[in-house]
């Protein structure tokens, strides 16, 4: 069984109530401080950060918002439709988190930063709040601390995006991470092939050919595409035909029916189970991965490995991933003894 967690060793352990208490009432100002904390890297900080997102995990949007990833290469305007798509939202009056997945490198060009301005600026307004994370130096890799602002913008808002750039690692990782995954393309097919020859076209849900006013050049993607799906026999699995939908980002044209897909793939996925089941892959893969990145394969050995992390998480009075990382930490520095 799940042994209790260690008492929180702070003296001010009012700051997760107080935190808790301001989340539950949409408070931007908590927002910011919640994530500032679940970004901490300080050792002391690390308890304190999982007692906050074990108590999150319980507030009714967790389970209610949309957690949207959207990837795709670099220069196909990825944040120039999410602008797009924060302008529909906003004109339904749904409250909009983003998480921006920077890559931890000099690598970043002026386009990149150029769309995260524009970006920045519709994140201005009420309703809306942005937030740029590090990608932690792992090549198109994701951050615990993403999966982390991902749970508390899921306690707050409507509709929580993440947007990284799709270098591969990246789509595997955010694919265990939301409910739904957008990969953004533009005309032309050669990041599509890539796409295929990496083997990735399994992972997303949808498919957007943005900057479609360009021509005739995106109905060719399109159709290119449609026939690499063909090959795949996913709908058999999951009873969802990723869609290939096509959208000019600068016009906002395509953005109501990518909203209405992303709807229609929730509500498909929740009548057949799969969002139960992606949620508890998910919650396995930030624990396992939590914890060998903090004890290493040895450590998490000395408890019984990824299976049974797997069985702890799967009991039927199982806590959040995150209270089982602590509970599971603090057996492992049991086991290893002082160091």
């Amino acid at each position: 069984g799940l042994r209790a967690a260690k008492p929180l060793a702070h003296p001010d352990d009012g700051v997760v109530e107080r935190l808790v208490e301001g989340l539950s009432a949409g408070s931007r100002a908590a927002v910011s401080e919640a994530l500032n904390l679940v970004d901490d890297r300080r050792p002391e900080q690390r308890e304190r950060a999982l007692d906050l997102l074990d108590r999150v995990s319980d507030l009714p949007g967790s389970a209610t918002a949309r957690r949207v990833g959207l990837t795709g290469p670099p220069g196909v305007g990825k944040s120039t439709l999410l602008n797009a798509l924060v302008a529909e939202l906003r004109d339904r009056d749904q409250r909009i988190g983003i998480i921006a997945v920077d890559p931890s490198s000099r690598r970043s060009g002026g386009a990149l930063l150029g769309d995260r301005m524009r970006l920045a600026s519709s994140a201005r307004e009420q309703g809306v709040f942005l937030r740029s994370m590090a990608a932690r130096d792992r090549l198109g890799g994701l951050a615990d601390a993403t999966q982390a602002g991902t749970c508390v913008m899921s306690a707050v808002f409507d509709w929580v995006f993440v947007e990284t750039v799709g270098v591969g690692q990246s789509e595997s990782e955010i694919a265990q991470l939301v409910d739904t995954l957008v990969f953004v393309a533009q005309p032309g097919a050669g990041d599509l092939l890539q796409f295929m020859k990496a083997g990735l076209l399994e992972l997303p849900d949808i498919f957007v050919i943005n900057k479609a006013d360009t021509g005739a050049g995106a109905e060719r993607t399109r159709r290119e595409l449609l026939a690499g799906l063909g090959l795949s026999d996913r709908a058999a699995s999951t009873g969802w035909t990723p869609p290939v939908l096509l959208a000019s980002a600068r016009d906002r044209q395509g953005t109501r029916a990518l909203v209405e897909t992303i709807d229609a793939h929730r509500e498909a996925i929740g009548a057949s189970g799969e969002l139960a089941r992606r949620r508890a892959a998910g919650a396995v893969a930030f624990a396992i991965e939590s914890l060998v990145r903090r004890y290493g394969e040895y450590g998490l050995e000395r408890i019984g490995g990824v299976s049974a992390v797997e069985r702890r998480l799967s009991a039927p009075a199982a806590h959040s991933p995150f209270r089982v990382v602590l509970a599971i930490g603090h057996e492992i520095e049991a086991a290893l003894g002082p160091r």
